[in-house]
């Protein structure tokens, strides 16, 4: 089962699907952050949209696979980000309508996009070559970015419904990341990663 798995994720085909459904939603993550990337402070910018920065990361590593490389510091950040912040979106998301927030199609749609980013770095895991030193900046840019986010106020804007209870959703997203960062070691850096052999 397994290699049948790792088979279809080597597949160059599959590779280059997930290839355009990233760029896309990096693309769309990018636009939808537009408003409040027009109001935040310049020195904050690259703080704000943390998902499509994450699918960002993403897009660099699937490049590399079709080239049949491996970029570990690209694949350090892609992995805990794409863990955190697909895993934060959907918490998010889930917790507003918990809340009263309407629920519409956009929350179903980001939801399942959102739990796909993790999932992508969960299935991928096995084909990075992530070192300590790797991980260790994706630790730093992680806290980096919380701190920005919540003790400057540049996180993503929330629903009104969510908003009191800013202070607790700062401690989870940050220990997400911690944990984020934990999956990945456990589950890359501790072992050996695989050699991935595409077709030609």
């Amino acid at each position: 089962m397994l290699a049948y798995l790792f088979g279809f994720l080597t597949r160059k085909s599959t590779l280059l699907l997930l290839l355009m459904i990233n760029v896309v939603g990096t693309v769309y993550g990018f636009i939808w952050y537009g408003n409040q990337l027009e109001q935040t402070p310049w020195q904050f910018v690259i703080f704000v949209p943390d998902s499509p920065t994450a699918s960002f990361f993403f897009v660099f590593v699937l490049i590399a696979f079709l080239m049949k490389k491996n970029i570990g510091l690209i694949e350090a950040l892609a992995a805990v980000t794409l863990m955190k912040y697909g895993i934060w979106a959907v918490v998010m998301n889930t917790f507003q309508v918990m809340e009263g927030a309407p629920m519409h199609w956009q929350i179903i749609m980001l939801n399942l996009s959102h739990a796909g980013m993790a999932l992508q770095a969960l299935l991928f895991l096995p084909f990075m070559r992530i070192k300590r030193w790797h991980l260790a900046v994706a630790l730093a840019w992680t806290v980096l970015n919380d701190v920005i986010d919540y003790f400057f106020g540049m996180h993503p804007w929330l629903s009104t419904v969510i908003m009191p209870y800013i202070n607790q959703i700062g401690i989870f997203t940050f220990l997400l990341g911690l944990t984020s960062v934990a999956l990945v070691y456990l589950l890359n850096v501790r072992k050996n990663a695989l050699r991935l052999n595409l077709p030609k």
